[in-house]
């Protein structure tokens, strides 16, 4: 693993140890060149994703985007990072499962807004306002209406 502060390619695993409720190990690395110490997360990776893209396009799939999209999504919120991660990572164990290595944007829209509305009611609607490029007060009444659906149905 390089170092990310002097570059070097020699650095030392100094401590490993599960992590994200065992889909990860974390291991913390010192560097003997420059003394510097980080921390690296490893995944098992089934297979490579690709996604494609509503424009055509096909770009590979990135787990840190994901999470990014989720962390947009639940900014400010209560929500604590294990179940975040959990999401996240049942997102991708479901993608890497699937048997396909082509993912449509839009499948990965639809499993994140199920994510969301099962950790947080307002991150829902907020990603569902720019997944599905809400334009007037009426769209966000659906799905405002869709949520109280649901929550009567329980």
């Amino acid at each position: 693993m390089r170092c990310p502060y002097c570059q070097s390619l020699d650095t030392q695993v100094k401590d490993s140890r599960p992590a994200e409720d065992g889909n990860a190990i974390r291991r913390r690395r010192v560097c003997p060149d420059c003394g510097g110490r980080f921390t690296t997360f490893e995944r098992v990776q089934l297979r490579d994703l690709v996604v494609a893209k509503k424009s055509g396009r096909k770009v590979p799939f990135d787990r840190d985007k994901l999470m990014r999209s989720f962390d947009i999504a639940l900014r400010k919120r209560n929500v604590e990072p294990e179940r975040i991660e959990r999401a996240v990572s049942g997102i991708v164990r479901q993608l890497e499962s699937s048997g396909e290595t082509e993912i449509s944007s839009d499948s990965i829209g639809e499993l994140v807004m199920e994510a969301l509305k099962s950790l947080d009611d307002v991150a829902y609607v907020r990603f569902a306002s720019v997944y599905r490029n809400f334009r007037e007060a009426r769209d966000f009444q659906e799905i405002l209406g869709q949520l109280k659906d649901g929550d009567e149905a329980e």
